[in-house]
């Protein structure tokens, strides 16, 4: 087994941190999302692992042996990029074979390897056109199968899929995670969508201004974020968070809103928390006995193919409701929405995670 260590690595351009203090311990035959905003450091991360770049401190190991002065030329790695990067004169086949070639292998295997890479992105009937006779699409299957087939033992995609449609972004990352679950390299995939991190499921390193904020199997990182930082990038949309003070079993909010905390939160400590509640877990309508009802105003009801945003305003605290199904209401327009004391999570003064729900699945995003 493989295996790719970072070691307290540091990158410095200038007087500017990229990179601080990484330390992460990568397995082959996994798939790693990193998950962070942009410039939360994915991308520097990723040319470090290749070896584009070097740290400016610390150690990069593959195997247990330094690599950290190693270029990208002496390392066996492969990285697909947001832009199609294929040759323009070289067919389809020409790009997927290229690597090939550069390794010697005779034309049978070549040929071999081609196409069955190309079949399993589903690019077979293509492999005689030139690159600009695809489709974006199809261009970065191209770019991906190059990859693939050098079976390289570090695999590195940087957003590979932004610059597709929604509808080839869904395709092609179911088609993906399935390719990725076969193989025995270390995958890297870096992204800015918690929704893709999900799908692509495996284990996520969320990232924030340089730092790795939290790493560990993707659903148990969403269910369980290890600080309100966490939390606010990993749901989409970002978890509504609220101050609250807690008082003899009730969490008040400075706009008034009395919150009841009966079961396991009747123990929670007294003081004051940021009270974090996903969108999913709120409703336009009471889901069980214990919900509580919050009236507000109206902003926006943004309609989303099979689902609805509502952005409520109580006081002065600005909610956002997911909601299934289609629910056209007018801006300005008086309404209810419901909340599940079972399902809110407190972090404390120093924004650490300080209690979850216990009743969430951890198989699934619900």
């Amino acid at each position: 087994m493989t295996t790719l260590e970072l070691r307290s690595v540091n990158r410095l351009e200038g007087d500017e941190l990229h990179l601080d203090d990484i330390r992460l311990s990568l397995e082959s035959g996994r798939l790693y999302v990193l998950l962070g905003p942009t410039n939360a450091g994915k991308t520097s991360l990723l040319r470090v692992m290749a070896g584009l770049d070097r740290p400016s401190t610390g150690r990069v190991l593959i195997g247990g042996q330094d690599v950290t002065g190693r270029s990208v030329r002496r390392r066996n790695v492969a990285m697909v990029y947001q832009q199609f990067v294929n040759y323009p004169s070289f067919t389809v086949y020409d790009n997927i074979a290229s690597p090939l070639r550069l390794k010697g292998l005779r034309r049978a295997e070549v040929d071999k390897k081609v196409r069955e890479t190309a079949e399993l992105l589903h690019i077979e009937p293509l492999l005689q056109r030139l690159p600009a006779e695809l489709s974006g699409g199809q261009q970065q299957r191209c770019a991906i199968a190059r990859a693939l087939v050098k079976e390289a033992e570090l695999l590195l995609l940087d957003e590979p899929l932004v610059n597709l449609d929604y509808k080839l972004r869904e395709e092609l990352r179911t088609e993906l995670r399935a390719l990725f679950e076969r193989r025995s390299a270390i995958v890297v995939y870096a992204t800015t969508e918690p929704m893709e991190a999900l799908v692509m499921g495996g284990h996520a390193v969320v990232m924030g201004e340089g730092r790795v904020l939290q790493s560990g199997p993707t659903l148990e990182v969403y269910h369980r974020p290890s600080s309100a930082r966490v939390a606010a990038v990993f749901p989409d949309p970002t978890m509504n968070m609220v101050d609250v003070n807690i008082r003899g079993g009730e969490a008040r909010t400075p706009a008034g809103l009395v919150l009841p905390l009966g079961g396991e939160l009747a123990d929670l400590r007294q003081g004051r928390f940021r009270l974090g509640v996903r969108a999913n877990h709120l409703s336009l309508r009471r889901r069980g006995a214990a919900d509580i009802e919050i009236k507000g105003t109206v902003d926006l009801a943004e309609i989303s193919g099979s689902e609805t945003f509502v952005h409520f305003r109580h006081n002065n605290l600005d909610w956002v409701v997911q909601e299934a199904g289609v629910h056209p209401l007018a801006r300005g327009a008086e309404a209810s929405f419901y909340l599940d004391p079972a399902k809110l999570y407190f972090f404390g003064d120093t924004g650490a995670l300080e209690r979850a729900p216990s009743s969430l699945p951890l198989d699934s995003a619900a």
